[in-house]
C-alpha cells in the first residue's frame, strides 16, 4: 500500500494567508528515471526534472510567524524528510543541474548517456561510452566509469564522484577512498557562467578514473582468503562465543544469530562462485582475488541483503551500498591487502 504524507501548508498571498491540507506520496520512494544518448543533454535533464524547488515561509499555530523556511515542488508539494532552512539559502535550480552535466559532457568529449533520479535531491547518473572499460580479468570481469552527481537541499553543494560499473554482476560502486575520484562543488548563484571552471573540475575526475582503475587491478592482484575477509568485514554480526557454545551442546538449538549468519556466508559465497564461472576462474576457492572479496561484500549488500522500506529499487540500493559502512570497511581491507 502507498504511503502518504498529510499536512498543513500555510501559504501568504498578497491578501493574507491560505491554509491548505495536502497528501502526498512519500517521496523517499519515487524515482525519476530516463536514458538517452547525450546530444542533447539539457533536454533530457529537463525532461526528468520538469518542477522546480521553490522555498516558502514557514508558519506556526495562529499563523505566527518564524525565522524558517521550507522547500517545496512546484508539482507535488512539501519535501518531506528536508530540514527548514534560514531566509538567506538559495535552493539550486535544474538549470544549475543542466550546467554541471553539460560540463561534463565536454571533459568526456560529448558522449554519454545519462539515468536521472529524485530522491529528495537531483541525482544524474552520467556514463561514458562503454568503450572506456578496463579489463580486471579475461574478457568478462570488465569495469567501466560512471560519474554519479548529487545535488541534494541539506546546505553541502552539489558531489560528483567517480564510480565504476561492473560488468560481470552489475555492481555499481563508488570507492571515495581512492584519489580524486571525489569532488564537492559549491553551488553559487547560476554555475552557468562558471563552465570553464565546472569543465576543469570534470577533467580533474577523469584522473580520477585512472587512478580507481589501477586500484582495481591491484586488488585483482592480491589473494585473501575468503572467509577471513568476510569475518573481519562483518565482525560486529559475527555469534557470540556464548552461542556457539550452546550450539555446540545442542546441535538442534535453533539459534537466529548463527542462522543469519550462515545465510549471509552462504550468499557471499554463492555470488563468488557464480562470479567466478561466468569470469573463467576456478570455482570453490578458499583464497580469493581482493578484487573478488570486495565485490562480494559490496555486491551482497546491493542486491542481497534485506532492503528497508523506500530502499528497494535499484538506485535506492546503489546509494545503499555507497554508504554501507561494511562496504566501507571491505574497501579498505582489499585495497591494504
Amino acid at each position: 500500500m502507498d504511503r502518504f504524507v498529510c499536512f498543513f501548508l500555510d501559504i501568504r498571498i498578497p491578501s493574507g494567508i491560505i491554509r491548505v491540507l495536502s497528501f502526498l506520496p512519500d517521496l523517499e520512494r519515487i524515482v525519476f528515471m530516463s536514458s538517452v544518448s547525450a546530444a542533447d543533454v539539457s533536454a533530457s535533464v529537463r525532461s526528468a526534472f520538469d518542477f522546480t524547488v521553490d522555498k516558502f515561509p514557514l508558519f506556526g499555530p495562529d499563523n505566527m510567524p518564524t525565522d524558517q523556511y521550507g522547500l517545496f515542488r512546484s508539482d507535488n508539494g512539501y519535501l518531506s524528510g528536508v530540514k527548514s532552512i534560514s531566509k538567506q539559502y538559495v535552493p539550486h535550480t535544474t538549470d544549475d543541474v543542466c550546467a554541471l552535466v553539460e560540463a561534463a559532457s565536454v571533459a568526456f568529449d560529448g558522449d554519454l548517456d545519462l539515468k536521472c533520479h529524485w530522491r529528495n535531491g537531483h541525482y544524474v547518473s552520467i556514463n561514458p561510452t562503454k568503450e572506456k572499460r578496463r579489463s580486471i580479468f579475461g574478457t568478462a570481469d570488465n569495469i567501466w566509469p560512471r560519474i554519479m552527481l548529487r545535488g541534494g537541499f541539506d546546505g553541502k553543494g552539489f558531489k560528483a564522484t567517480v564510480a565504476f560499473q561492473r560488468d560481470l554482476c552489475d555492481n555499481m560502486s563508488m570507492l571515495e577512498q581512492v584519489e580524486a575520484t571525489s569532488t564537492s562543488i559549491r553551488h553559487s548563484s547560476n554555475l552557468r557562467l562558471k563552465m570553464d571552471e565546472l569543465i576543469q573540475t570534470f577533467e580533474g575526475l577523469k584522473a580520477g578514473w585512472d587512478n580507481l582503475a589501477e586500484v582495481a587491478a591491484n586488488m585483482q592482484s592480491r589473494n585473501v582468503n575468503q572467509y577471513e575477509f568476510i569475518r573481519e568485514v562483518f565482525a560486529d554480526r559475527m555469534p557470540s562465543q556464548d552461542q556457539l557454545n550452546l550450539l555446540a551442546l545442542n546441535p538442534n538449538a535453533k539459534i537466529r544469530a548463527i542462522k543469519v549468519w550462515d545465510n549471509m556466508i552462504k550468499a557471499m559465497v554463492t555470488r563468488v562462485n557464480s562470479e567466478a564461472v561466468k569470469s573463467g576462474r576456478a570455482t570453490g576457492r578458499k583464497e580469493i582475488s581482493a578484487w573478488e572479496a570486495y565485490n562480494m561484500v559490496q555486491g551482497y549488500v546491493q542486491h542481497d541483503a534485506q532492503a528497508k522500506a523506500g530502499f528497494k529499487d535499484q538506485f535506492s540500493r546503489i546509494l545503499r551500498a555507497s554508504n554501507d559502512r561494511h562496504v566501507k570497511i571491505a574497501a579498505q581491507l582489499a585495497m591494504s591487502a
